[in-house]
């Protein structure tokens, strides 16, 4: 008889877990307390417009072909991805920006021009974050964060005095120019952490940025989601929506199955790819592993204000991701990670992928997401968010030399309270855990609850870290554990 397994959650992590363990022959049900599957990695869609509500970047495509090629796949089998050129561009001030475009030569050209010298500076630094890469990535990733010992081999030895150095620091050895500075470090705010608190080995991000580039799948981000489930229904994987688990039922400290609609569902295992906290509350407080104040002194990564507009024109001066860091970035970092308070001048972030895929917007009309990274558990209003909207919005129209807020057809805001209301995120939080030297590998939640026998836990909150390709592998990790205590 088939080994059953539920597993709360469907997002990244989720299905690629789902899929793995589908594969070995467990039987497979997924519990997702929302209307659509995706977790995080949701889609909106309005008026002939389409937003992917979380994640819009698609980086180390490496990753996701290996997912793939672990089921005799291609993401090809499934969507259509395109190389962006330019990948990005950053605003430093009123029609002042640097562009960065689809392959390292063409970027080391536009560093020379910011700054002689500076190419064969470069160079060398993305060199040395390609051999991180290929460490992080071939080795490193793909350990199940048990022990110190996954981090021991010839190849770490030789990086170790990295662990010990910042990305900060390294940037700002080699680098006088203030804009490249910005350039260099903005990487790792996808680790959740800010540059000062990440240690140099990860720096390997920059190559995934430079030495990779940046992608979109035709249509967004939601169709990787959607290749997964295809995939895990291909594999026999069954999916209920709108089903919101509210008890772990545990018998003699191993969990036996869950109570979801005031219904009783048993199986061999459980995992969760749940926010980590919110999954622990489903336990009796002597079978949790983490108390509050253990969440409560962890560097969690940013929140967002997010804002999904529908502008009635094209929008000129941008590209498809564009990034402003025309205000002070230690002043914002300060406001995220050192004393949690709503920026006065935030950095932020624009996407508009209808500037690649016609999909995404009517024709002649622009689609538009705009995001704040912000500390969580901040005070969250309506008010709020319409002065924020405004603020960045005013920014906008100075930096891009346009005018954009009488062509905005429609904005849906998302922040704090959503992600709590619609994640169970703890305080709000966007991203996960900070990848920071004390929350590196083993030092992560695990994978395996301590206390409770058959109780697995998967996502951003555990190992790898924050990110979708980190999801894709922490799904594999679990589903290798599972199957190992099980076989």
């Amino acid at each position: 008889m088939k080994k059953s397994i539920i597993i709360l959650g469907s997002g990244f992590s989720s299905l690629s877990a789902a899929c793995y363990l589908a594969k070995q022959g467990y039987d497979v049900t997924i519990f997702e307390k929302n209307a659509t599957i995706g977790g995080r990695a949701r889609q909106l869609k309005r008026d002939g417009f389409t937003f992917d509500i979380g994640p819009t970047w698609y980086w180390m495509p490496d990753v996701f072909e290996r997912f793939f090629s672990d089921f005799n796949k291609k993401p090809s089998d499934y969507y259509v991805l395109e190389k962006l050129n330019p990948a990005y561009s950053v605003y430093f001030g009123k029609d002042d920006y640097i562009t960065i475009k689809d392959t390292l030569e063409k970027i080391l050209l536009a560093f020379e021009k910011e700054e002689k010298g500076s190419s064969v500076k470069l160079q060398k630094f993305i060199d040395k974050a390609q051999d991180n890469y290929n460490i992080a990535i071939k080795d490193l990733v793909y350990n199940p964060g048990i022990s110190p010992l996954e981090l021991i081999s010839i190849k770490t030895a030789k990086k170790l005095n990295q662990f010990f150095s910042t990305i900060k620091r390294d940037v700002r050895k080699t680098f006088k120019n203030d804009r490249l500075i910005k350039v260099l470090e903005f990487p790792v705010l996808f680790l959740g952490a800010k540059p000062s608190d990440t240690p140099s080995f990860y720096s390997f991000m920059n190559y995934a940025d430079f030495g990779l580039g940046t992608f979109h799948p035709q249509k967004g981000m939601y169709q990787v989601i959607l290749s997964m489930e295809s995939l895990a229904k291909d594999l026999g994987v069954k999916i209920k929506t709108n089903t919101p688990v509210s008890k772990i039922i545990t018998k003699d400290k191993k969990a036996v199955g869950v109570i979801t609609k005031g219904e009783t569902h048993l199986a061999n295992v459980i995992l969760s790819g749940a926010d980590y906290h919110h999954t622990e509350t489903l336990l009796e407080k002597p079978l949790r592993q983490y108390s509050e104040s253990y969440w409560d002194k962890k560097t969690f990564a940013p929140s967002s204000l997010l804002f999904y507009v529908g502008f009635d024109k094209k929008i000129k001066n941008v590209n498809h991701h564009t990034l402003f860091f025309d205000v002070d970035f230690d002043d914002h970092a300060e406001a995220i990670y050192d004393v949690p308070h709503w920026p006065e001048n935030p950095l932020f972030y624009a996407s508009f992928p209808s500037k690649t895929d016609d999909s995404t917007a009517p024709k002649n009309k622009e689609a538009g997401i705009f995001l704040i990274p912000l500390a969580p558990g901040l005070k969250d209003t309506p008010e709020i968010r319409h002065f924020y909207f405004t603020k960045i919005i005013k920014r906008f129209e100075e930096l891009t030399s346009q005018k954009v807020k009488d062509h905005i057809l429609f904005k849906k805001s998302f922040c704090v309270n959503d992600f709590i209301k619609d994640y169970n995120s703890y305080k709000g939080n966007a991203y996960g855990m900070a990848n920071t030297l004390m929350q590196t590998a083993f030092l992560r939640p695990k994978l395996k609850s301590k206390i409770v026998d058959n109780l697995f836990f998967t996502g951003q909150l555990t190992v790898p870290g924050p990110g979708v390709p980190p999801s894709l592998i922490s799904g594999k990790l679990v589903s290798e554990l599972i199957i190992k205590q099980n076989s």
